[in-house]
């Protein structure tokens, strides 16, 4: 088996990650994940704003940043500092790719726009993220993922009903949208390989975030109103959903009429059921929801959860258990396909850290490095890109510039 480290998909691809917080940088960490070199650029003293979120691991990390930053080198810039934009700049133009998600024209304030940039580096690749349309009258506007999870009607669509709008439990408008960015300069990358020229790519969080409505929006504007909200169902298929066993709860998804079929005649011993005419089809079971979901789960609660799963996989029938987090996390499901790793730190031994999910040849890509200490990459880039000594680096730490 050839070693993946070896043969990369983006080896030698450059990226100056200037962005922080989570869409920005999960972007980045996508493109590091597939062998690009990321350089993550943060502030001297205080670093990316989520190392300071969530739990501590040593001195400047935190599980929240550490989720989003692997794979990368941290270097520490002041870019309020004209020494400091000047280095950001000369890193871009040794860079394929530049991410940024400043405030709406701070980005410009520094020399570092794309316009400024492109003039001297024609080839360069610019991923910009904001809030809203960059073109619009909301442009300003800072995004946030919770603001923009109630703005696009994720939250109207998500929860149970006849209760509050709920949010997701992860920030899924920032993690969406630092995929659809990584998608984006992967074409830019290889429209590049054509035409020689790079390209301005703008995402925005809103926009990415109403993708996510994606069934339910269509519904919604078919109906012209707010379709209800099922909580753990499936607005479309039924049976499908979260339901109760004796002993816990369990996942069941019948996906069409045949399965429903083997369902109602191997598992749950009610035959009739199925030859009912009102739940012979899908489409005559969501319509028909009300009668047939309190039989489903009287006979469910009745079952014992693992003699209900081995039926349903005798039969066919796409089941699972409802994990807690940590139980998922340390499963030997889990286990068995490298998902967590555990890599070394040097202040607390060892660290988890999550691998990438990409298989390649039947090789899932490594973790290649940590999520970084602040600045742990500073004094090698520099020297290494830009040919900078020990003793100019030493005066621009002594002047506060990194």
């Amino acid at each position: 088996m050839s070693n993946p480290t070896s043969s990369l998909p983006l080896s030698g691809v450059r990226v100056l990650d200037l962005s922080r917080i989570l869409a920005g940088p999960w972007c980045a960490m996508t493109l590091g994940d597939l062998g690009a070199e990321v350089i993550k650029v943060e502030h001297p003293q205080r670093g990316d704003d989520t190392r300071d979120w969530g739990l501590r691991i040593g001195a400047t990390e935190t599980a929240y940043f550490n989720s989003v930053n692997r794979n990368k080198r941290s270097i520490t810039l002041d870019l309020q500092t004209a020494e400091g934009q000047e280095i950001a700049r000369e890193l871009a133009l040794k860079s394929d790719v530049v991410i940024q998600n400043f405030k709406f024209g701070g980005i410009e304030k520094m020399g570092l726009g794309y316009e400024q940039l492109s003039a001297e580096h024609p080839e360069l690749i610019y991923c910009s993220i904001t809030g809203y349309d960059r073109t619009g009258p909301e442009a300003a506007r800072p995004g946030y993922d919770l603001v923009i999870q109630g703005e696009a009607g994720l939250m109207a669509l998500n929860g149970e009903a006849h209760r509050p709008p709920l949010k997701f439990g992860v920030a899924v408008v920032d993690m969406v949208t630092g995929m659809y960015a990584a998608q984006a300069i992967l074409a830019a990358l290889f429209e590049r390989e054509k035409t020689g020229k790079g390209r301005h790519i703008g995402m925005a969080l809103y926009d990415c975030g109403l993708m996510v409505t994606a069934y339910y929006g269509l519904e919604a504007l078919l109906k012209g109103e707010d379709p209800p909200r099922y909580g753990n169902a499936h607005p479309s298929i039924m049976p499908y959903g979260v339901f109760d066993a004796q002993d816990g709860p369990l996942v069941i998804a019948c996906g069409n009429n045949s399965q429903f079929a083997r369902f109602c005649t191997d598992v749950i011993a009610r035959p009739d059921l199925a030859l009912d005419e009102r739940f012979k089809t899908n489409l005559k079971r969501t319509e028909n929801r009300a009668l047939l979901m309190p039989e489903i789960e009287r006979e469910l609660r009745g079952r014992q959860r693992r003699d209900l799963l081995d039926r349903m996989a005798l039969a066919g029938i796409p089941c699972g258990e409802v994990a807690g987090l940590h139980e998922a996390l340390t499963s030997q499901r889990a286990q068995d396909a490298g998902l967590v790793t555990t890599q070394p730190h040097p202040e607390v031994g060892n660290v988890h850290v999550m691998a990438p999910p990409y298989r390649f040849d039947g090789v899932r890509l490594p973790v290649r490095s940590a999520p970084p200490t602040l600045g742990e990459g500073t004094k090698q880039v520099l020297q290494t890109l830009l040919g900078m000594s020990d003793e100019e680096i030493a005066q621009l730490a002594a002047s506060g510039v990194v």
